[in-house]
């Protein structure tokens, strides 16, 4: 079985199976845009020699060892990413502010 469930996902039938593979998608593509963000990162300061850490210690593990459509997946269901409905107003999102902040120092 796969956890979470369509309907964990769907909130209780608020958005059909096409919706939550769109947004599962688009979530997926943020996380992988932000996991070559980091090993581009990380691959300069090793080029530059402005540090002795490995490549694989420089990149959050969820975006190094987990897959990004998993990733997406657990996001959506706790919250961190918002489906938003045509026509409504999308929430501000401060995690992906954070991150930003936290991958460019």
């Amino acid at each position: 079985m796969i956890y979470p469930s369509n309907s964990d996902l769907s909130k209780n039938g608020k958005f059909n199976r096409y919706t939550l593979v769109i947004a599962t998608s688009k979530c997926a593509r943020i996380l992988t845009d932000e996991y070559v963000k980091q090993r581009e990162y990380a691959e300069k300061l090793i080029a530059n020699k402005e540090t002795d850490k490995s490549l694989i210690s420089m990149i959050k593990r969820e975006y190094r060892d987990e897959k990004a459509v998993k990733t997406a997946i657990n996001r959506i269901h706790e919250g961190e990413f918002a489906i938003v409905a045509a026509g409504e107003d999308a929430p501000l999102e401060e995690t992906a502010a954070q991150e930003a902040e936290e991958v460019n120092p």
